[in-house]
């Protein structure tokens, strides 16, 4: 495909989207309906969408053809190149079109940083002086991070192996044994570092969770929300423990045998039903499910179809999931709290309700991470019984 071709790709699949499709749906429909498009061209098409996604309302929150046009503006594309209506690139533009994008935008401070109108008041209030810049980052990429399994490899062996299959990475200043990738990741799931567990996928706010919860030698420790089990393994990993997985829908937990496996740990599932009867933990990590926030930039679909009443939703959710996983922390134990969001009203508002229902819970430290260059916005706040 022509980089034309890409663009007019992109604008089909966005028009999906305006029209109340998915991103993921939109993008595999496509794909499958574009046989002689090959992996670069599917690469570079949900790249299109995603950029665009990710600023849609700052590029006007229009048509397809609308929010590409602006995008390439934007970015100092060459317009009328991909506007040629060659082969199968998109027609080239109206005088009308030309007009529009001479003239800039009058948008809202909410439209600005790309945040949803009904959301601008409580982005500000949970951010304070901070809430434009961190939204602002959420209109770019966010950078791919990868954990380094101590079990298997050295920082220096894992990123001499990673280079064996042209991955760039450089490690990150404050978290040992996290590396960002700097060249090619879409490659790190089919390098022999991958699938040989010398490195796992995790972003660098997750990782620094988990390895800043205070977790004794030989301690208990259960990934209450596992989901994945991405924590769990960084758990198993990071800390003398012996772990636990546990989620609510145990479909999720499916590929953790098999991730476990590969990183040579072990990690024991507990499904629902065994944990009223089963001892008690040292340390409880619960990863509630919550608004996603704090990644935005990867899932900027997420962002645009939140609603109040979806939030509430996941604020009842995470009120029980708290709650739940309080029951399984030993006397004297430390409960996690934990969500990839920025907002308060699922973060420390969350803690402070589940305080003030169950006295003697109190609130050791909490933390609110930003997104930024170095990572996602994630909150932990670690709480203990007396």
């Amino acid at each position: 495909m022509t980089p034309g071709a890409r663009v007019a790709a992109a604008i089909a699949v966005l028009d999906e989207i305006q029209g109340g499709a998915a991103a993921e749906q939109a993008l595999t429909a496509w794909a499958r309906g574009s046989r002689y498009a090959g992996s670069k061209d599917r690469a570079a098409v949900r790249d299109h969408v995603f950029d665009v996604l990710r600023a849609k309302r700052s590029l006007g929150d229009g048509s397809g053809r609308s929010l590409m046009q602006r995008l390439a503006l934007r970015e100092g594309w060459d317009i009328a190149a991909l506007f040629s209506g060659d082969g199968h690139a998109a027609a080239p533009l109206s005088a009308e079109e030309h007009d529009a994008l001479a003239v800039p935008l009058q948008l809202s401070d909410a439209a600005r940083c790309d945040v949803p109108e009904w959301l601008w008041p409580l982005w500000q209030y949970s951010l304070g002086d901070q809430a434009e810049a961190a939204a602002i980052t959420q209109q770019g990429r966010a950078a791919v991070f990868l954990r380094v399994n101590g079990n298997k490899a050295t920082v220096a062996q894992a990123t001499q192996a990673l280079a064996q299959d042209t991955i760039g990475v450089v490690a990150y200043p404050t978290a040992p044994g996290c590396l960002r990738v700097t060249t090619n990741p879409r490659r790190i799931k089919t390098s022999a570092a991958y699938l040989t567990g010398l490195v796992e996928l995790q972003d660098a706010a997750s990782q620094e969770a988990v390895r800043n919860t205070p977790v004794p030698t030989d301690a208990r420790v259960l990934d209450y929300c596992a989901g994945g089990g991405g924590k769990a393994l960084a758990f198993a990993d990071i800390h003398d423990a012996t772990v636990f997985a546990h989620d609510i829908a145990p479909q999720r937990l499916r590929d953790l045998p098999t991730r476990a496996k590969r990183a040579g740990v072990k990690i024991t599932i507990l499904p629902t039903h065994a944990l009223a009867d089963h001892p008690k933990f040292d340390v409880v990590f619960c990863d509630a499910p919550c608004s996603g926030s704090g990644t935005w930039r990867r899932t900027p679909d997420a962002k645009w179809r939140l609603n109040a009443d979806i939030l509430h939703g996941l604020m009842q959710s995470q009120a029980e999931a708290l709650h739940g996983a309080a029951q399984s922390v030993a006397s004297g134990g430390i409960l996690v709290y934990a969500t990839c969001s920025v907002l308060a009203d699922e973060n420390r508002n969350i803690v402070q309700s589940f305080c003030f229902r169950n006295p003697g819970w109190q609130i050791v430290r909490d933390n609110q991470r930003l997104p930024d260059a170095h990572g996602d916005g994630f909150y932990t706040c670690v709480l203990m019984y007396p």
